[in-house]
């Protein structure tokens, strides 16, 4: 097989650590590849006026495969004020490079596994019915629709005329909002197109039929949300029925399920949702198998470009620091996901044990798992650093 070529994206903050940690291991379990760089994120926004430069989208289009670290992103009125006084007034305008990733190359499918490694401290712990503890194994795979729903960008502050016109031709607008004068209105869209939906939910579906998961839950709000919602749930009843009949069916809303996960997360399988509350639910689940230092993602489109990131911020104020102390977990774990999506199963899972039996033997801990404050002197308090955590991992590859 011809060696690959992998477009590593460090990005902001921690997201040049953790990616250095990661490619460490893909190394050490043999996997051959070349890494070509590419600029993105809150420098190149500063110093050019545009987070994600054309040539790293030239990158990602020749190579199809990248491996992301972290961004930074602020509110628009910050984001203007650190642009270079060069670029000042000419235009500019701050759009996340991830969002944009997504929309340019229409990485519509995000899949994020929330599963629990046997021995973590951080795992979620509830009483059994006699009051004693009882920790629940998590092994839920959240498919969130990346590129519709709240994080469309079809957005406007004091919207334009005719935008301001076809708002008004509807009752509830009139009702509601009809009151307030134009240039106080900040109107956000919440697009649901059929094609995407129905592609969100079938790749549901199908990850569960192929690793044995016995249900699908799709988690939206459709009897408040009735459009949007209610055109996600109406596609995985008839794709269910026609399609998926072994695979049991359920609808929570995004609400209740915030609930319910913590009294039985054990309970559910595969979830699908929207972008929002994909996210959400996405975070949530991951706050009970340790946090975000656990929490890997892959994102996909329809032509075959893969996108691997773990869903931590950029962390900058630990970027600096002398002895790195952030989980790597995270960003090593996504890297396993692009070896699952580029056939490499039998290097994925080896990675997989390596990091199962570090955290069960729990000798090495990250400052997360020692439930301390990420400061500095941590390290000096016997909590690992990132390279002495990925140094563990790579010392119990098989």
């Amino acid at each position: 097989m011809a060696k690959r070529t992998i477009v590593a994206l460090p990005g902001d903050g921690i997201g040049a650590v953790v990616l250095k940690q990661a490619v460490r291991v893909l190394d050490a379990a043999g996997f051959d590849a070349d890494y070509v760089y590419g600029d993105i994120g809150w420098d190149f926004w500063c110093r050019e006026g545009n987070p994600l430069p054309q040539r790293t989208i030239d990158l990602i289009a020749e190579h199809k495969i990248a491996l992301f670290g972290a961004i930074t992103s602020k509110p628009k009125d910050d984001a203007a004020a650190e642009l270079s006084p060069a670029l000042q007034g000419k235009g500019f305008t701050y759009s996340s490079p991830i969002v944009g990733l997504r929309q340019h190359f229409g990485l519509d499918i995000c899949v994020r596994p929330c599963r629990s490694y046997k021995g973590n401290p951080l795992n979620f712990i509830r009483r059994d019915k006699d009051g004693n503890p009882e920790e629940p194994m998590v092994d839920v795979v959240i498919f969130r629709q990346n590129t519709e729903g709240l994080y469309g960008g079809v957005e406007w502050s004091n919207p334009p005329q005719q935008v301001y016109d076809a708002l008004m031709t509807h009752p509830k607008f009139r009702e509601n909002f009809g009151w307030c004068p134009k240039e106080e209105l900040a109107v956000s869209t919440r697009i649901f197109t059929k094609k995407y939906t129905e592609r969100i939910v079938r790749a549901a579906f199908e990850h569960a039929m192929k690793f044995g998961y016995k249900s699908v839950t799709v988690c939206e709000k459709p009897n408040v949300i009735r459009e949007t919602s209610g055109l996600m749930w109406k596609i995985a009843k008839e794709m269910q029925k026609n399609e998926f009949p072994a695979i049991q069916l359920r609808n929570t809303n995004i609400d209740a399920q915030m609930m319910w996960l913590t009294k039985n997360p054990e309970d559910y399988g595969v979830i699908v949702a929207g972008n929002m509350f994909g996210d959400i639910a996405s975070d949530a689940f991951a706050g009970l198998i340790g946090g975000l230092g656990f929490a890997c993602s892959a994102q996909f489109s329809e032509d075959g470009i893969g996108v691997f990131e773990p869903t931590h911020g950029s962390a900058p104020k630990y970027a600096g620091y002398e002895v790195p102390i952030v989980n790597p977990v995270a960003m090593i774990e996504s890297a396993c996901m692009m070896l699952d999506y580029l056939d490499e199963k039998e290097t994925a899972t080896r990675i997989r044990m390596a990091i199962a039996e570090v955290i069960e033997e729990g000798k090495v801990k990250t400052y997360d798992m020692m439930k301390m404050t990420g400061k500095p002197e941590v390290v000096t308090m016997g909590a690992a650093s990132t390279i002495q955590m990925t140094d563990a991992i790579i010392s119990h590859l098989k």
